[in-house]
């Protein structure tokens, strides 16, 4: 069995063009951010190497995705959990307002999850 020749021109097009996309990369908003900012999160303190790095993200703080001044302003590091968190609470909030709850008063808990415990705490 012959095996087929390796074009070399082509895998030189694609290492050139793997070469560009990483500098593409290194010159955007995340890159920037690691390269600012110590790699720590900015809410729970967890700190970051080379190991866990994906687990680092790039919070913008005003949520525009497309602001992304040089000087890092609109940027925050944030770990994974800390991350889903500040946008689970940015939709909570959002939807609060919508639906008015902001304004009013939060209404009392009317289930006690241990209303039988003592029942069932008695010897038979």
């Amino acid at each position: 069995m012959k095996k087929p020749a390796i074009d070399h021109g082509k895998l030189d097009r694609i290492v050139a063009a793997a070469r560009r996309a990483a500098e593409e990369r290194g010159h955007g908003y995340r890159e920037q951010a690691l390269g600012m900012y110590p790699w720590i999160c900015g809410r729970c303190g967890r700190e970051f190497t080379r190991a866990n790095l994906s687990e680092l993200t790039v919070h913008h703080r005003n949520h525009d995705h497309d602001f992304n001044p040089p000087d890092g302003s609109n940027w925050e590091l944030l770990c994974l959990y800390c991350h889903d968190n500040e946008h689970q609470r940015q939709l909570e909030h959002a939807l609060g307002h919508a639906a008015g709850a902001a304004d009013e008063p939060a209404e009392a808990a009317t289930h006690n999850p241990f209303a039988s415990l003592r029942d069932l705490m008695k010897p038979r």
